[in-house]
């Protein structure tokens, strides 16, 4: 495990009034909004919106909530974001963040984003060229999002962000839309490449102890209803939370809450 860098030291706000920033989710609400007041801190967006079928007691300032039918499953969540999500946003862009994936070093934002209409972290498993990327953290134009619900748009109901970003990505680059290549999606977000060099954002509940630090981490996952995305990098998590003070007792809670919790849906104490 590389050496947990923290979190990032704030630099001065991002004025970012032309992009709307968006989350959608049925499960890990509060952690949805803690990464949503992360993303508020580092940058002043157009909007900032959360989508959830969940009741929010206290929305914090600034995030307005819209209720939709509940998200049962990701195949819910892609259709949402592909077909739905653009008709309620109004800015030029949108940057859709999730529990585990959110704004880090608002010192590395660039303009050049903007140029884009979609941009999110590299895939390294691909090596067609087709490898931006992941939808997690990603930003993308209202313009391209309107285009997903043309009749030439092909969603086989994969995750969304393939469907959009591989599926579809030589029509929709033969009709004028431009996709980031690898080196300035790297400078946008990181996820299983690039982790440890510096970027605006990134995606992937496995990078938050070296992101944010591992009491960052704690934080979140103690709000956690749903805990089964964790279930690939489940151990090298633990490991991460073993460094350090309490270390034993955290890693001793997160496996007994994983024997405990049925698989489907585990929860996370």
């Amino acid at each position: 495990m590389a050496q947990d860098r923290g979190p990032a030291v704030l630099t001065s706000r991002v004025a970012l009034p032309q992009v709307t920033l968006c989350a959608a989710t049925s499960v890990n609400v509060a952690a949805t909004i803690m990464a949503l007041a992360r993303c508020q801190a580092a940058c002043d967006f157009g909007r900032v919106l959360l989508f959830t079928d969940q009741r929010v007691e206290l929305p914090p300032p600034g995030v307005e909530i819209i209720a939709i039918e509940p998200l049962r499953s990701a195949r819910d969540y892609s259709r949402f974001v592909l077909h739905c999500l653009v008709d309620w946003v109004d800015t030029s862009h949108c940057l859709i963040a999730q529990w585990d994936g959110f704004v880090l070093d608002p010192g590395m934002w660039d303009p050049a984003f903007l140029a884009c209409d979609y941009i999110g972290a590299p895939w390294p498993q691909f090596d067609d060229g087709h490898d931006v990327g992941n939808g997690g953290f990603s930003l993308r134009t209202r313009r391209l999002m309107t285009a997903c619900r043309d009749a030439r748009f092909v969603d086989d109901g994969g995750a969304e962000d393939v469907v959009l970003a591989r599926d579809n990505r030589r029509w929709l680059e033969d009709a004028g839309f431009r996709f980031a290549d690898a080196a300035l999606a790297a400078r946008f977000s990181f996820e299983r490449s690039g982790r440890g060099a510096r970027s605006f954002g990134f995606h992937g509940a496995f990078n938050l102890p070296r992101a944010i630090g591992r009491d960052g981490f704690w934080q979140i996952y103690r709000t956690l209803d749903e805990t089964a995305s964790l279930d690939t990098d489940f151990w090298s998590l633990v490991a991460a939370t073993l460094i350090g003070p309490s270390g034993m007792t955290r890693a001793m809670h997160m496996i007994q809450s994983r024997l405990r919790a049925p698989r489907e849906r585990r929860r996370a104490g």
